[in-house]
């Protein structure tokens, strides 16, 4: 399948003023200011095939909203090449914005004062989206979004969710090949985020749209994008699945064990002990593709066992422990 999103060795440096103390470190910065470098995208390639949907995930300051910026058309490299669609996002911005529908948490594309119908029907014009089309549109996006209720009210009234789900339903008005969503379940409650995930599920499934979603909810990768794109420090980590992620980073499955009385010395083969106490022993698996029932065919205990869990590693737990063995004690 053909690459519709290709970033080779893409670099971002902006100028950041250093600022002088003292009247006369202000006049010599007014006049002859000193600027140091930031990196915030270093290097960074990945190519994405058409109907993907991508996590692209990192910390504060990762440069994740850099990339996305790059990749719409709103900034343009210090170094490398983007291509979207086969252009040159910043060399052709207003060709890929017919192709392209774009979400940023933090801004609307909303009419603050005006009907929430009104702005999708702005929306139909600068797109030029045909009426046939608009109409298909507006009636499934509405109704998979549940805003048929609050269409007609003005957007100032409407929650933080449902503007949201607004903002969504309408960058894909114009029916785009790739969606990127840059933080959009931010401040979002628990039943908001789920109509959310579930809608971008749909979309992508059904539709075929192309995914590229930044957030700092672990829970939006791990139910939308089954591959991570991870960054930190503007250089790329990892490229690959969330089992792979796992793997990379050594996270491993944690096996808890209840007996009916005293175990003894317990031993699984292929398991590291890892505490417990009691009637309990936990042990760490390698990720070596046995199941449930072949780890316990090699159990060696001497009491009954009353209780048996498994633990997967969630993304969050994965990408804690990534951060958190790099912190130096």
């Amino acid at each position: 399948m053909k690459s519709i999103i290709i970033a080779e060795n893409v670099s971002k440096k902006f100028h950041q003023r250093v600022r002088q103390s003292g009247f006369v470190g202000a006049l010599r910065g007014f006049v002859a200011p000193v600027t140091r470098p930031i990196c915030a995208v270093e290097e960074i390639s990945f190519s994405i095939q058409a109907g993907e949907a991508v996590g692209y995930l990192g910390p504060n300051g990762a440069g994740k909203s850099t990339m996305i910026k790059m990749l719409t058309g709103i900034l343009t490299p210090s170094a490398g090449s983007v291509r979207v669609l086969g252009r040159q996002p910043h060399q052709e911005r207003v060709a890929n914005a017919f192709e392209i529908g774009v979400v940023f948490g933090q801004r609307t594309q909303l009419w603050w004062d005006l009907p929430l119908v009104d702005s999708f029907e702005l929306h139909r014009r600068m797109y030029r989206v045909p009426d046939a089309v608009f109409g298909r549109n507006l009636a499934e996006l509405t109704g998979m979004m549940g805003l048929t209720t609050f269409i007609e009210r003005p957007v100032r009234q409407l929650s933080l969710g449902q503007r949201m789900r607004a903002e969504i339903a309408m960058a894909l008005m114009h029916d785009p090949k790739i969606l990127f969503l840059d933080e959009p379940t931010i401040g979002l409650d628990v039943v908001a985020k789920d109509v959310v995930r579930k809608f971008l599920a749909r979309i992508n499934r059904e539709r075929g749209t192309t995914i590229i979603l930044t957030t700092h909810d672990l829970q939006d990768i791990e139910e939308i994008c089954p591959r991570l794109i991870m960054v930190d420090e503007g250089r790329l980590l990892f490229d690959g699945s969330l089992s792979a992620l796992r793997v990379s980073f050594g996270a491993r499955r944690r096996l808890t064990l209840e007996f009916a009385g005293e175990p003894g010395d317990v031993r699984v083969s292929g398991a590291e002990p890892a505490g417990g106490e009691g009637l309990v022993r936990e042990f760490l698996l390698e990720d070596d593709g046995r199941s449930l029932v072949q780890i316990m065919t090699a159990l060696q205990a001497d009491a009954d066992l009353r209780d048996v869990r498994l633990h997967e590693p969630g993304i969050e737990e994965v990408i804690r422990n990534h951060y958190q063995s790099r912190v130096p004690a």
